[in-house]
């Protein structure tokens, strides 16, 4: 089973606009409501790779009833924690003129401490059952960055991380398998500015010198970096010409590296994969709706560039 855990879903909205200006009065010729929030994204994405999974999320406030008929509706299995706490709510802007997507985003709203502490118990029910955890996303305000490492300590099984910073630093010394950083998350993790490959490549070693078995390192377009202690690779992603909306392309490449992982696949194509589903990701208007079928041929064709070998 997959396992896809995090603190701050939301309920968005896609507004898509022929054509957007600031300070004006602009019409969305289309409008969507869904569930996403990096710890839904994920979840829907593992779901439809067509992997056993489980996603476990706090949720409450008037986002709480569409937000589970909308999993209801998909299959997917779930379980929630209910909050006091109103579940944020986030928007998308698309201006197909520009090709161009904004995005507004809410910060989580701060959960009690006997909140947080039904959600640690009910991680660590569902995380001795996994097979592999994604614990990914933000914090809501006022949660201590310590929460990553209570949830980390609580995973018997290997995971997959996708969060930042001194919540990050901390869990490092459990030695998690997969921490996947962008580049800019990388900077205000580790401090610094990786603007050159030298850099860049320093800072994920510093992260795995700290325990961290293998680091993903995501640019937007760009390419994208694995490295273990030992072994670098430097992945080229094939052009998306027919991009839709880029949204939780991070999130489903997250669900499918733990997808492949599952499936024992090795580290490298486990990473085509990701860099595979978010592509699909980004040719469609809803995060995270994935095709498995296609995956396979999608991540055969991305390139592995050269790249400098680490000293050991």
């Amino acid at each position: 089973m997959i396992l896809s855990a995090g603190l701050t879903p939301a309920w968005q909205q896609i507004l898509v606009f022929d054509g957007f200006a600031a300070g004006e009065v602009n019409r969305a010729r289309e409008a969507l409501w869904f569930a996403s929030g990096k710890v839904l994204n994920a979840g829907i994405a593992a779901h439809h790779l067509g992997a056993p999974s489980l996603t476990l999320s706090p949720l409450g406030g008037p986002a709480f009833d569409p937000i589970s008929e909308e999993f209801e509706r998909l299959g997917i299995p779930h379980r929630w924690v209910r909050t006091a706490a109103a579940t944020r709510v986030c928007t998308t802007l698309i201006d197909r003129a520009t090709a161009t997507t904004t995005e507004l985003v809410e910060n989580g709203r701060p959960l009690a401490t006997a909140e947080l502490e039904s959600y640690l118990a009910a991680y660590a029910e569902v995380a001795a059952r996994a097979t592999i955890a994604i614990i990914t996303g933000s914090l809501p305000e006022g949660t201590p960055p310590s929460f990553y490492r209570a949830l980390v300590e609580r995973t018997p099984c290997p995971a997959v991380l996708d969060f930042r910073g001194e919540g990050l630093l901390s869990v490092l010394d459990l030695e998690p398998l997969v921490v996947k950083p962008n580049r800019q998350e990388l900077a205000k993790t580790v401090g610094g500015r990786p603007d050159n490959d030298a850099a860049l490549l320093a800072a994920m070693r510093n992260i795995n010198a700290r325990g961290a078995q293998w680091v993903v390192v995501t640019q937007g377009a760009g390419d994208v970096w694995l490295t273990s202690q030992k072994e670098v690779y430097r992945f080229e992603p094939r052009p998306i010409p027919d991009l839709v909306n880029p949204i939780a392309s991070g999130d489903a490449m997250a669900a499918a590296i733990a997808w492949a992982i599952a499936a024992d696949k090795p580290m490298p194509d486990a990473v085509r994969l990701g860099m595979a589903a978010a592509a699909q990701n980004a040719r469609a208007l809803l995060p995270c709706r994935l095709d498995p079928s296609t995956l396979g041929n999608a991540a055969a064709q991305i390139h592995t560039r050269p790249a400098p070998t680490p000293q050991v």
